[in-house]
């Protein structure tokens, strides 16, 4: 008899949200502070050589709980300069980043959103396995390429509406992912937008919130799950416990262990 198997989010959840800011700027401070209160995993991008990055000396004590990840060191459009310069500028933007908050540093987003295909390779060569374009798809799925990981939307993009249609939905491996810059609640005079977003998103039991570095281990950990012919055992290769929905039960198949699912 052969298994059917689901993979679903930790602890059973079927949902993951998670939210990506850029810049590093001042304005990050309040936006912390309110996912801080809503218990909501947010993704910071930095740009380690900027002069009047705001936030850069504090990062290691103002995002704990989130996500440092690069932004490239000075914030050139990447598909305009030449590889060695996008390099130099993802390894020295991780090496300050690191030196900053003690763990390694492995995603990215795109500076002005530029990139193509071409440096895909490049970016990997630095380490980077992940980069978040600008590219909002009003999906709720997982990208076929980490290296151009398109957002469900921009926060001005009918938030509150989506996170609605998003908290109804039941499908397996559902992903909202929100993308912005933090300096523009600021500039538009709407925090209370993000606030009330994140009070409406807050404690939904099939929702795990997530950094984007943590969405992209535990799916990458799912994948290498190895499963018998029949579906009926599983083994954990991973370092990181993987749940599925098997034979209508949810199953935990913790890390380095072999698990019976009929």
């Amino acid at each position: 008899m052969n298994i059917y198997s689901d993979f679903v989010f930790p602890e059973g959840r079927i949902k993951a949200l998670t939210m990506s800011y850029d810049d590093g700027v001042v304005e990050d401070r309040r936006l912390v502070e309110i996912f801080n209160q809503h218990g909501i995993k947010g993704t910071f991008h930095l740009n380690s050589g900027r002069q009047g990055a705001g936030t850069l000396a504090e990062a290691g004590v103002l995002y704990q709980g989130h996500e440092v990840s690069c932004h490239s060191k000075n914030h050139p459009t990447l598909d305009r300069i030449p590889d060695i310069c996008i390099l130099n500028q993802m390894l020295e933007d991780r090496l300050a980043l690191e030196r900053l908050v003690g763990y390694p540093v492995r995603g990215m987003s795109y500076p002005n959103g530029g990139y193509s295909s071409a440096i895909l390779p490049v970016l990997a060569s630095a380490g980077i396995v992940y980069s978040r374009t600008t590219v909002s798809t009003g999906k709720y799925s997982l990208p076929d390429n980490w290296l151009t990981w398109h957002p469900t939307c921009h926060h001005n993009d009918d938030l509150l509406a989506r996170g609605e249609r998003f908290k109804q939905m039941r499908g397996n491996f559902s992903l909202f992912y929100v993308w912005g810059h933090s300096y523009e609640f600021a500039r538009q005079n709407n925090w209370e937008l993000i606030e009330e977003f994140c009070r409406n998103m807050s404690g939904v039991p099939d929702i795990w919130y997530a950094t984007n570095i943590e969405i992209y281990d535990y799916v990458m950990a799912a994948r290498r799950l190895e499963f018998s012919a029949d579906g009926s055992l599983v083994h954990n290769p991973n370092a990181l416990s993987v749940w599925l929905r098997a034979a209508g039960e949810i199953r935990e198949v913790p890390s380095g262990q072999t698990v019976s699912l009929a």
